[in-house]
């Protein structure tokens, strides 16, 4: 007979943005890649700093971590997730199990500008009535963006980078 042990949660990371921030992505909990690096996409396959470095108008995904942080806060721009700690074996969305949500209505008060929430693929955007329900939310519209996991083959990365320009607009 063989035991199993249950997973041990995992941790989300930290937001990155600040109080000036204008637009808030949310993603839904990093990848194996990214926890272990403790940045914000850095699975290689991942297209976010792609499709975001499309919508800057800046070569982001060919910058320094530390770089492609001061860009987005020189554009308003943070992001973190909407599950704050989780068990998952892998790096799929699908996988994820005994999920705990983060405090985004904290987040708002503690940033007061976000006036956008753009929520970064299907599993984000499952938390999109709960974030949009919060008080502090009230001030802010929604978007959903498509996925820019590798999982997501469903778009080329021109349909994808048309989609996040159109729903983020040119900064």
């Amino acid at each position: 007979m063989t035991l199993s042990l249950p997973a041990s949660p995992l941790a989300c990371l930290a937001p990155i943005g600040d109080r000036h921030a204008r637009t808030l992505i949310l993603g839904s909990f990093p990848s194996e890649a990214s926890l272990a690096a403790q940045r914000y996409y850095d699975h290689p396959r991942n297209q976010f700093w792609r499709l975001l470095g499309g919508v800057v108008g800046e070569p982001l995904a060919s910058m320094s971590y530390a770089e492609r942080l001061e860009r987005l806060a020189a554009h308003g721009i943070a992001v973190w997730d909407v599950i704050a700690c989780c068990e998952r074996e892998g790096s799929l969305d699908s996988a994820i199990r005994a999920e705990v949500a983060n405090d985004l209505g904290g987040l708002l008060t503690r940033w007061p500008d976000v006036r956008l929430i753009a929520f970064n693929g299907g599993k984000a955007a499952s938390y999109r009535r709960r974030v949009m329900a919060l008080p502090e939310a009230a001030r802010c519209q929604a978007v959903v963006l498509p996925s820019s996991s590798p999982a997501n083959a469903t778009h080329s990365f021109a349909v994808k980078q048309a989609a996040w320009i159109a729903a983020l607009g040119t900064r």
